[in-house]
């Protein structure tokens, strides 16, 4: 298998000036959305305001995203392929809080050292990852099924419960979505926890053996 080419120094260069901005960009970005839903009390002028941030941060993704690909210099099918997930965290709302794990390892490729080693970061970028999913998840059910008839999910509470259990896929079925995006989110969340699961399981394996093997080796 072939290794993947470096990226371009336009485009390393651009990663390292954006990292930072592209983390804050993403806070807001959750943090706007988050008090959209969690306010219903708020005033109309502030429901606007955060409707209005959640776009504007919105925007910056896509336009990050163009800049990347220019600066490529791929082709349009070549760049999603290479950067798919990047697309499909851009293309879903669901996902899009994922932006702050992806910006957050750009900061970290700025330093020559990385502070964590391979099996540490996995463990760490997927733990973030399923907080992140799980909290955007706990508020797009939410906002889905509050008022829904026959709704079991009816307090923020609730959908975090339920959040934790789906991508634990646990699945108590104590609270469930009765709407059909709810239930949509739950099978995007049911295969992502599935996949974060293995991904931590599979490292620290990895690592325990590493750590056993050395040891061996040791003695």
């Amino acid at each position: 298998m072939k290794d993947r080419p470096p990226n371009p120094p336009k485009l390393e260069r651009w990663d390292r000036r954006t990292a930072v901005p592209l983390m804050v960009t993403s806070l807001v970005y959750l943090g706007s959305y988050a008090m959209r839903i969690l306010g219903r009390d708020l005033p109309p002028g502030w429901r606007d305001f955060c409707l209005a941030l959640t776009f504007a941060s919105w925007a910056v993704f896509i336009v990050d995203y163009a800049v990347r690909l220019r600066l490529s210099g791929l082709g349009p099918l070549r760049f999603l392929r290479r950067h798919f997930l990047d697309t499909v965290v851009l293309v879903l709302p669901l996902l899009r809080p994922l932006r702050v794990v992806t910006a957050y390892d750009r900061a970290q490729r700025r330093q020559q050292e990385p502070r964590l080693t391979l099996y540490a970061r996995v463990m760490a970028y997927a733990g973030l990852s399923a907080t992140l999913l799980g909290f955007a998840g706990a508020l797009t059910v939410y906002d889905v099924e509050y008022g829904a008839p026959g709704a079991s999910i009816v307090t923020f509470g609730d959908s975090v419960w339920w959040a934790c259990a789906t991508l634990a896929t646990v699945g108590y079925g104590d609270v469930v979505p009765v709407t059909s995006v709810g239930r949509l989110v739950a099978v995007g969340m049911m295969a992502c926890g599935l996949a974060l699961l293995g991904a931590v399981t599979g490292s620290f394996s990895s690592w325990l053996i590493q750590v056993f093997r050395r040891e061996g080796e040791d003695g």
